[in-house]
């Protein structure tokens, strides 16, 4: 399916006055404008383009690069706003349009703003939200404690900052955390401090020192000096027999290894773990 707000690879199937078309594996087909046709190409080639609707509602094919895509987080410039909302410059022709039920504050020509490219399903257009977070899910989540993690500053609180975690997730950085400038929109990695009851999530900007960052490592060097420096676990074991006798996902297992082998504190064998002296 060619998805409106993403790059797409496809064949260039025929020219026309207008420009020429391109086909996916589905035989759908958007129109490539003239002016983003290579002066060199050839039918039955492959072009990498942005697909979108143009002014007449149309979806069209570009050769440009949006500051932004579908479902992505980015700082937008306001460039206009009339009664029905906002537009935004997002690198192409026709700006991206922000409704007025989607802005948290009003928004004002020349600034800028956090905002989510989203697909509106009413209307079948990309749009603009800056409010950011119920885009967000921390019902199901894919990081665990002390992972690095991508970050986006949204907003700051009484607390401290909010963050984007991994353009999926909300977390939280504390003041006492912070030990520079922060501003809203800005990229950063990140460490996943703590996870909590209710899914909530703690970040630090610091790597804490090896042993306060991993305890599945601490678990697993436990299991090595009980087992006489043996374990026979690999990153071929089951994921079952690791969650039966280390009590940890085969994930948080091989990134606990990774930690200590760095840290010289185990030997990886072919048919185990073994403890260094």
């Amino acid at each position: 399916m060619i998805q409106l707000g993403e790059y797409h690879e496809l064949r260039i199937e025929r020219a026309t006055d207008h420009g020429v078309y391109l086909n996916n594996v589905e035989d759908e087909e958007v129109l490539l404008p003239n002016k983003y046709v290579p002066e060199n190409y050839e039918l039955g080639s492959m072009i990498k383009v942005f697909v979108y609707l143009d002014h007449d509602e149309r979806p069209v094919a570009t050769t440009l690069e949006p500051k932004i895509k579908l479902d992505e987080f980015k700082m937008l410039k306001c460039v206009e706003v009339n009664k029905f909302g906002a537009f935004l410059d997002w690198g192409l022709e026709k700006h991206l349009f922000a409704p007025f039920k989607e802005q948290v504050v009003p928004m004002i020509p020349h600034n800028e703003y956090l905002v989510f490219c989203y697909l509106d399903l009413e209307t079948d257009r990309l749009a603009a939200s800056s409010k950011v977070h119920s885009f967000l899910d921390n019902e199901t989540l894919t990081v665990e404690p002390f992972e690095e993690v991508d970050l986006i500053i949204s907003n700051k609180t009484d607390l401290g900052y909010n963050a984007i975690v991994n353009q999926i997730h909300l977390g939280l950085i504390y003041h006492d955390e912070v030990f520079k400038d922060l501003k809203i929109g800005k990229k950063i990695k990140g460490f996943i401090k703590k996870i909590r009851e209710d899914n909530k999530i703690d970040l630090s900007l610091q790597r804490p020192g090896y042993r306060s960052i991993e305890p599945n490592a601490q678990k697993i060097l436990d299991h090595l000096e009980s087992a006489g420096g043996f374990l026979d676990l690999t990153d071929k074991s089951h994921p079952d027999e690791i969650k039966n006798r280390l009590q940890m996902s085969k994930k948080s297992f091989k990134r606990a290894v990774g930690s200590l082998y760095k840290q010289r504190s185990i030997e990886i064998k072919e048919d185990g773990i073994i403890l260094k002296d």
